[in-house]
């Protein structure tokens, strides 16, 4: 397909190509949040609020985003990584939900070209324990036909049925006495923290201002109107006035929802979701994988990450702590249960390289007795004073979700813009060209699948300096030159948001991440003017969680709860 730019989106080619790197100062943004009035305050980091406020910056409104904790720490650090249309929400004959997810994907796949790619996806047909009845077949490709005509055709590539001996060409572990045929479609992913990340900074681009560990603790009123929210930032509170304040929190809401007294509050169900990493010897798989998890009504994928796949996830409701979501010892074995029932691997606990949990902040009014029955889809809700909450949604929609909640902040404040985000690219996609940038492999080809045309910046840092370009973790791909630019120009704030979000080396080497937590935190110590105090300080708490979650995988679902 042939797709032409607008003006407008040429304008800001040019203006990304020319412009140098963008530093984000903390201590700047939590300036203007005292001292500048706002037309829009955005409650929330993850995905949603990020788009939320690059689509407000886009409209020419003056914007503000507040995180209590790192910039994508929630939900949006630890999906599945799938950008996709959801062809199990065919079964539910959600038809509209699937063909506007899979226009939001390939927005996605145009706007954030450099972070979201093409993902080939497998289904293996079964004798038994597939993720449908082999009876089934002829349906299964119709309903992929469904997906094909519905969105999938703009990938340019349509499904196609592969025999048993294809199948094992792409997947040499699956146990061959099981198999029959399978299908291949196609889907995209990406690395959904730097997706987060790299929204929320193109909205800083356009002069938003950002902070990350910065709570909410109250919203202000005024005469019975919403006019602002009082945060928490380095033990200091800090006033916020703001004409309209929207909610992107997720989950989150079912704790804090920050509606007047008397108000219904709105009702948000989490379901808990979690992933483990393992290494990719042990499966050897060339496109991503559906298997079904035995006992549970939602299948599971495997998908490669370089030297690792990622297995999740499960779907179960979850009622405990939402800033201590763990992946516990009952969570790994129903996932490892479901490997070794597909595949032909002997991997166990021990072979864990790192895991996440979450929770979807799904929408409470369904009556399902289970939550993978419950629609990912969102809604906006403004109540009478003027406070916008986004409710629901799912990663692939996070740029609809965006536009939702400013069309209903501009409502408050009555003017109407038009929404930029469909054809405008986020910093470091305008002029990517995937071929050209990683068809060579080596440095360049890791650092611009990361960062894209902003790639020079973190290569400059490597040029000036030999030592930046030795890796973190000895076997993986992230360069030194990566954790200095993140504390420079990404508001790297702790070890942990370098080694979880700016890299994922907390979920793919979790045991050499802690080994290198001292070397990341002397890397950041010049760019932060931290201490050796505070340095300690930063090695001994990221040292503390990783034995957290250690633990967590040995202890059972009903002790975390």
């Amino acid at each position: 397909m042939i797709r032409v730019a607008s003006s407008d989106v040429k304008a800001a080619l040019r203006q990304q190509a020319g412009a140098g790197p963008l530093r984000l100062e903390r201590s700047e943004a939590l300036a203007r949040l005292g001292s500048e009035r706002f037309d829009i305050l955005i409650i929330g980091g993850g995905i949603t609020g990020a788009y939320a406020a690059f689509d407000a910056a886009l409209r020419g409104h003056k914007v503000a985003l507040v995180e209590k904790g790192d910039f994508a720490s929630g939900t949006s650090s630890k999906s599945s990584k799938m950008i996709h249309g959801g062809l199990r929400y065919l079964q539910q004959a959600n038809v509209r939900l699937v063909a506007h997810s899979l226009l939001e994907r390939q927005r996605l796949r145009n706007n954030a070209s450099f972070l979201v790619q093409r993902l080939p996806f497998i289904f293996p047909v079964m004798m038994r324990h597939g993720v449908f009845d082999r009876r089934l077949s002829l349906g299964f490709s119709a309903a992929l036909s469904a997906y094909d005509v519905l969105g999938g055709y703009r990938e340019g590539v349509l499904h196609r049925k592969l025999s048993r001996d294809e199948l094992l060409v792409h997947a040499p572990t699956l146990k061959p006495e099981q198999l029959i045929n399978g299908f291949l479609f196609y889907d995209a992913r990406a690395d959904d923290a730097r997706l987060s990340l790299a929204v929320a900074r193109s909205a800083a681009a356009l002069g938003a201002a950002i902070a990350n560990y910065t709570r909410a603790t109250r919203i202000t009123r005024d005469t019975g109107r919403v006019s602002g929210a009082v945060v928490e930032a380095d033990g200091q509170e800090i006033v916020v006035r703001a004409s309209v304040v929207v909610m992107a929190t997720g989950s989150w809401l079912r704790d804090w929802d920050g509606t007047a007294p008397g108000t219904d509050a709105p009702t948000i169900r989490p379901a808990k979701g979690v992933h483990i990493a393992l290494p990719w010897l042990k499966i050897r798989n060339t496109s991503s994988l559906t298997f079904q998890v035995p006992g549970q009504k939602t299948p599971a994928t495997i998908t490669r990450w370089g030297d690792s796949v990622l297995v999740g996830t499960t779907d179960t409701e979850y009622t405990g702590d939402l800033d201590h979501v763990g992946c516990t010892a009952d969570d790994a074995d129903v996932l490892l249960h479901a490997v070794t029932s597909s595949f032909d691997t002997d991997v166990s606990a021990a072979d864990i390289q790192g895991s996440i949990a979450g929770t979807r902040p799904l929408v409470a009014r369904s009556n399902a007795k289970n939550t993978a029955e419950i629609p990912r889809s969102s809604e906006v809700r403004t109540d009478p004073d003027g406070l916008v909450s986004i409710l629901g949604g799912k990663l692939t929609i996070g740029r609809h979700m965006g536009m939702q909640g400013i069309d209903a902040a501009e409502k408050v404040l009555g003017v109407q813009r038009r929404c930029r985000t469909a054809d405008t690219p986020i910093l470091g996609a305008a002029g990517y060209d995937e071929a050209s940038f990683t068809a060579s492999g080596g440095w360049e080809d890791h650092l611009a699948e990361r960062y894209g045309t902003e790639s020079r910046f973190v290569s400059q840092i490597m040029a000036d300096d030999p030592a930046m370009r030795e890796p973190i973790v000895a076997g993986q791909p992230y360069l030194a030159a990566e954790v200095v630019y993140a504390a420079r120009h990404e508001m790297a704030h702790t070890v942990d948001d370098v080694l979880a979000r700016r890299t994922r080396l907390r979920l793919f080497a979790r045991d050499a991440s802690d080994g290198a937590a001292r070397r990341v935190a002397g890397l950041m110590a010049p760019e932060l003017g931290w201490t050796p105090q505070q340095v300690d300080h930063q090695v001994a708490a990221y040292h503390e969680a990783i034995q957290t979650e250690r633990q967590l995988l040995t202890t059972n679902t009903e002790a975390q709860a």
